[in-house]
């Protein structure tokens, strides 16, 4: 079975990054993928800011990395890249570390101003750390998902579409390597 890792990049809980990765789950798992998810939010910030790379949630999150097969990764933009928690917790994944995989990077910022963030910061960085391949991302303009009170739902439908198409394809190429 194909495992996928999700990992959200935002450091608040209600965003529209959980809100673009929980229907990637949705999608991944009417596919019949294994998914996990890591938020980054969630992993301890001194374990970050002070790389200490032997921490057992680091390490934890380190396997989750290690035992996919590809990785999607969705963040918000902030100042023209993703936001330093994010950029945090890569620092320490081994040199290396996404060898093999296929990584497809999912951006969401204020206006069209930053959809180059994808090309220019996510995909130097997922190469870097050996990633096999990374198939074209997906840029989300904020106006594209509305929020209701704790309701995060998408205004535009075909942001729908983009993003079915691109985790599909992701999961064609998975399947066809493994």
């Amino acid at each position: 079975m194909t495992n996928i890792l999700i990992i959200s990049g935002s450091p608040t809980s209600v965003s529209r990054t959980a809100a673009v990765a929980s229907f990637i789950d949705r999608i991944l798992v009417k596919k019949g993928t294994k998914v996990e998810h890591l938020s980054v939010r969630d992993l301890p910030a001194e374990a970050l800011l002070h790389a200490q790379f032997s921490h057992p949630e680091i390490n934890k999150a380190q396997k989750l990395v290690e035992d996919s097969d590809a990785l999607i990764v969705v963040s918000p933009v902030y100042k023209a890249s993703y936001p330093g928690i994010l950029k945090s917790f890569f620092d320490l994944i081994p040199e290396k570390g996404l060898a093999g995989k296929t990584v497809l990077p999912i951006a969401s910022g204020g206006t069209l101003a930053h959809l180059l963030t994808l090309e220019y910061t996510f995909k130097p960085l997922f190469s870097t750390l050996g990633a096999r391949e990374i198939p074209q991302g997906v840029y989300i303009v904020d106006a594209q998902i509305s929020y209701t009170g704790d309701e995060i739902k998408f205004v535009d439908p075909q942001l729908e579409e983009r993003l079915a198409s691109a985790v599909l394809e992701l999961l064609e190429k998975v399947v066809a390597i493994n």
